[in-house]
């Protein structure tokens, strides 16, 4: 199958040698994703904004490889707090309210930067109902 790597374009792909999202055959991969627009922190300190903007930009990634937020089958979500869930599912409500992918959201000691609240990757299959 051909593979297809998608960049956003960030100094830390090549540096850690990794991809925004990197599509197989009908599979899409999104890695861990942030806040972060234009080298900006996006929504310091409030972990709903923070969780729609990394959906945002899932969702271009998806968009790049052919597929969409329907085609969503798994998120995995990072929470630097567990006690913010709400906030976080509040946001990833608002984009997979009707898709309903199976999802983990787990507390974690930190993210990579102490502005970041949370982090989310995604597992597409194109063409899946």
């Amino acid at each position: 199958m051909k593979r297809k790597n998608i960049s956003s374009g960030t100094k830390w792909e090549n540096s850690f040698g990794y991809s925004r999202a990197v599509k197989i055959g009908n599979l899409v991969e999104i890695a861990g994703t942030v806040a972060v627009e234009k080298d900006e922190i996006v929504g310091k300190g409030d972990p709903y904004l923070q969780t729609r903007c990394i959906l945002e930009k899932i969702k271009v990634a998806l968009q790049e490889a052919g597929a969409s937020l329907k085609d969503v089958v798994r998120t995995r979500m990072f929470v630097t707090d567990i006690s913010k869930w709400p906030a976080v599912g509040k946001a990833h409500g608002e984009f997979f309210k009707d898709i309903k992918p199976v999802t983990t959201l787990v507390e974690v000691k930190a993210l990579v930067a102490p502005e970041f609240l949370v982090e989310i990757e995604a597992r597409a299959v194109i063409g899946e109902e």
